[in-house]
C-alpha cells in the first residue's frame, strides 16, 4: 500500500515530526466528532444544558487548529518536504480546517438547541434529524478513518455518499416547509431547526473534503470534480 511511503526517511526526527502532525489532526477529528454527536444530542432533547458545554468547547477545537497549522508551517519552512511528504503537510493542513468549520456548524447546531429549548414542544421533524445526523456523524468517522488508514476505497465510499445526505436534507426541508404551513404557530422553531439542518449538510460536504484530500495523499489526484465512474476506477487501480 502506498501509505508506507510516508515512512522512509533518514531523518528520524522528520518521521517523529509527520507522524505526530497526523496523530494531532486525528485526534482534533476525535474531538469534533464527539462535539458533533453532542451538539445534535442537545438539539434532539432541546437539552440546554448540554448545548452550552458544546458551545463553550468549541475554544479548545480553535486551539488544537493553531497547533496543527504551526506544526505544519514548522515542517514546510524547515525540511521543505517534497511528493509524497509535501502531499501529507497540505493534506493535513486542508483537513484541519474542514474539521475546525465542523466544530464551527457544532456550535451552530448547539445555539440552535438553546433557542429551541425555550420554546413549546413541537411536533418537528426528529426521525429525518436523527437520519441526516446519523449519516453525515458516520461519514465524518469514515473520512477519519480512511486518513488514519490511508485508506483510498473508504475515502471514495465517502465522497460518494454525499448525494445520499443532499437527498436527505432536501427531503427534510421539505417536510419542515410543510410543517410550517400547517402550523404557523411553529414557525419560531422550524427556523430554528432549518438552520440546524443546513449545518448537517454542511458537516457532510466538510466530511467530503476530508476523505477528498485522503485520496490526494495517496494517489497524487485531485478528485474533487470526478464523476462516481471515475471515481470507482480509481478504487479499482489502487486495489
Amino acid at each position: 500500500m502506498q501509505g508506507d511511503q510516508h515512512r522512509q526517511h533518514i531523518s528520524g526526527q522528520f518521521n517523529a515530526e509527520l507522524d505526530a502532525m497526523k496523530n494531532h489532526l486525528l485526534e482534533m477529528g476525535g474531538l469534533v466528532e464527539q462535539q458533533l454527536g453532542r451538539a445534535m444530542s442537545s438539539l434532539l432533547a432541546r437539552d440546554s444544558g448540554e448545548a452550552e458545554e458544546v458551545v463553550r468547547a468549541d475554544q479548545q477545537i480553535n486551539e488544537m487548529e493553531l497547533q496543527i497549522d504551526e506544526e505544519c508551517s514548522r515542517i514546510l519552512a524547515r525540511r521543505q518536504p517534497a511528493a509524497s511528504d509535501l502531499r501529507l503537510v497540505l493534506a493535513v493542513a486542508k483537513s484541519t480546517t474542514d474539521l475546525e468549520r465542523i466544530g464551527d456548524e457544532a456550535t451552530r447546531i448547539a445555539r440552535q438547541a438553546t433557542k429551541l429549548s425555550e420554546l413549546p414542544p413541537s411536533s418537528g421533524t426528529t426521525p429525518e434529524f436523527r437520519l441526516i445526523s446519523g449519516h453525515v456523524g458516520n461519514m465524518l468517522r469514515q473520512a477519519l478513518d480512511s486518513f488514519a488508514r490511508l485508506d483510498v476505497a473508504r475515502a471514495v465510499d465517502v465522497v460518494l455518499d454525499a448525494d445520499g445526505v443532499n437527498a436527505e436534507h432536501d427531503a427534510a426541508m421539505e417536510s419542515l416547509l410543510r410543517l410550517m404551513k400547517s402550523d404557523a404557530d411553529s414557525i419560531d422553531g422550524i427556523v430554528h431547526e432549518m438552520w440546524a439542518l443546513r449545518g448537517l449538510e454542511r458537516v457532510g460536504a466538510h466530511a467530503t473534503n476530508i476523505a477528498e484530500q485522503v485520496i490526494y495523499l495517496v494517489l497524487g489526484r485531485d478528485v474533487r470534480h470526478m464523476k462516481p465512474g471515475e471515481l470507482q476506477t480509481l478504487v479499482r487501480s489502487d486495489g
